[in-house]
């Protein structure tokens, strides 16, 4: 990867729906004039807001530099009601006052306000879209509905409703109302949730088979993301301890997901498409992936790969350790044309 002070990062506001603004972060390689290949849309999950996820400021940890290094301008986004972006004015209340906020059809115009800036600000006819858990079920209701704005479609440990079965997520779990089976258990969540730094590692944890975690995932990687999960909220300093607010109807959506229900279908997608999964992911399930290829029936080109020991978080645990070969795939996959 290139030296960081060769890397460029400049924020911008954009206007999504009526008094929503989306943080946008654009990064370039500064050596590179012009642009050498398409851009990128880099979108986050259901917790973790963009900067956070992408672009954390320590080696092997900002999947948006190394996109940059290797010619693209790479753009993170937050979704409303996360990071910098806007927060719905219930996001000032008592969680338990709202139902969970922030459905996939809202942050599906979200991703079509910035990929509609994008392909104005540089002059491109289509934009790349990489989402990660729940940011590949947003990126892809969008690509479903947009793809001829979409250059590359890359869906990176992504639930799409291939079993009624899920063992953390879906029936019998704590999502699942208990008195309304099938049914989301909105009094569990609220309109969003508190979010400390100690809620943000155990799943990361509980997927590396090693005792000693540091083998697999750098120290200054898990402080990062953590510090800067916290930090992307202004008030989290006001709670004891620390935390981030998330909404809760990612959350909602991907109960869905894991229950066997669709919220959008892959038959309409007509762009290229890699499904990237981690074989340790505790997100998403081989079903998932495997309907998601069968559905892809227009895409022009259609790659399954499965990461072999990989985590749900490979594209920030250490290089030997599933990022080199997720990076790979990544960057192969993008330097395909249509």
């Amino acid at each position: 990867m290139k030296k960081q002070q060769q890397i460029i990062r400049e924020e911008f506001f954009l206007a999504s729906d009526p008094g929503i603004q989306i943080f946008v972060r654009e990064v370039r390689d500064g050596e590179r004039q012009h642009l050498q290949k398409g851009p990128i849309l880099l979108l986050h999950g259901a917790r973790v807001p963009g900067v956070a996820s992408f672009d954390l400021d320590v080696p092997n940890a900002s999947l948006a530099a190394d996109l940059a290094s290797n010619g693209h301008v790479v753009y993170v986004m937050d979704a409303r009601g996360y990071g910098k972006s806007s927060r719905p004015r219930e996001m000032e209340r008592p969680p338990e006052e709202n139902p969970p906020l922030i459905r996939s059809s809202e942050v599906v115009r979200d991703i079509a306000a910035v990929v509609e800036w994008i392909r104005h600000r540089l002059g491109v006819r289509q934009v790349a879209l990489l989402g990660w858990a729940t940011g590949g079920h947003w990126q892809g209701y969008y690509t479903a509905l947009y793809s001829d704005r979409v250059s590359h479609l890359i869906l990176h440990n992504t639930l799409y409703g291939g079993t009624p079965d899920h063992p953390t997520l879906g029936h019998g779990s704590t999502n699942e109302a208990p008195d309304h089976p099938g049914r989301f258990n909105e009094a569990a969540y609220g309109a969003y949730r508190f979010n400390t730094a100690d809620a943000l590692l155990p799943s990361w944890d509980h997927s590396i088979p090693l005792e000693e975690k540091t083998q697999w995932r750098d120290p200054a990687v898990a402080q990062a993301y953590v510090g800067a999960a916290l930090a992307s909220d202004p008030t989290n300093e006001t709670r004891t301890p620390p935390s981030f607010r998330a909404p809760s109807g990612a959350m909602e959506d991907s109960f869905y997901l894991a229950i066997g229900r669709q919220l959008w279908d892959a038959s309409l997608i007509r762009v290229p498409t890699l499904i990237l999964r981690s074989e340790r992911d505790f997100w998403s399930r081989q079903e998932d992936a495997e309907l998601l290829a069968e559905h892809l029936v227009h895409a022009p080109r259609v790659r399954k790969m499965t990461l072999p020991d990989a985590t749900h978080y490979v594209h920030l645990d250490r290089p030997e350790r599933g990022r080199s070969a997720f990076l790979k795939e990544v960057v192969s996959f993008l330097a395909e044309g249509v």
